[in-house]
């Protein structure tokens, strides 16, 4: 059975890809920053799942602690080594979003630091297991790296910092994909974040695009940008 480490796994995004992949046969090691809310998912993804998600291990904790991101490498090597990475783990910043020209310094570096040094970090430490096992990294970013939405600056070019760093890392990295996965626009709690006073009930919910990454992932196509509403998924 493959291993995955996914972050930002107690709700959501995180949590419906993590609930996909243990019915799909993968052991998972995954985190959030609420140990609470990281245990019912679990417990949810276990029924979900059946018993043959017995070996998910729930590992609370914040992204950026470095000895945090050490303990969900060594966790997934217990299991035998992670062969995917899923970065989904971010944070929106301020709601309502300030323009750049408003936006205060201190909150953008924590943008950057939860939405890219953080990842990066983790992949570090992932990458000499990866190697070995011709794994996958999957950084989940968003249209707003590639579009220029006003009052999207600070969470948008946290994203695009992503995709170059994924970009890169491709090409350095031949013996691993790496993905950088645009979801789409769903009906999470950040996505009501990054627009308060808007109705969202009318996006799909995160479960919908689970087929299509799983898809993904089990096919292995080359590294590369991804919008899982592009991938066709077998009836």
């Amino acid at each position: 059975m493959p291993v995955a480490i996914v972050t930002g796994a107690s709700r959501g995004l995180g949590l419906a890809l993590a609930t996909g992949l243990a019915e799909a046969g993968w052991r998972l090691v995954v985190d959030a920053r609420d140990a609470g809310a990281l245990a019912t998912a679990v417990t949810g993804i276990a029924s979900r799942a059946g018993s043959g998600v017995a070996d998910a291990r729930a590992v609370p904790g914040d992204v950026t602690d470095p000895a945090h991101r050490a303990a969900l490498v060594a966790a997934a090597d217990e299991l035998g080594g992670a062969d995917l990475l899923v970065n989904n783990a971010g944070i929106l910043g301020p709601s309502p979003q300030p323009r750049l020209g408003a936006y205060p310094l201190d909150v953008l570096r924590s943008v950057y630091e939860v939405n890219v040094v953080a990842p990066l970090g983790l992949i570090q430490l992932a990458l000499p297991g990866l190697r070995a096992r011709g794994g996958s990294i999957v950084n989940v970013t968003s249209d707003a790296a590639v579009e220029g939405y006003e009052g999207w600056g600070g969470y948008g070019s946290a994203k695009a910092a992503v995709e170059q760093a994924s970009n890169v890392l491709a090409a350095e990295e031949p013996s691993v994909r790496v993905w950088r996965v645009d979801p789409g626009d769903l009906r999470t709690r950040m996505h009501q974040e990054a627009f308060p006073d808007e109705d969202i009930s009318d996006r799909p919910p995160p479960e919908s695009v689970v087929p299509a990454f799983v898809r993904l992932v089990t096919t292995r196509p080359p590294s590369g940008r991804v919008r899982l509403s592009e991938i066709t998924v077998p009836a």
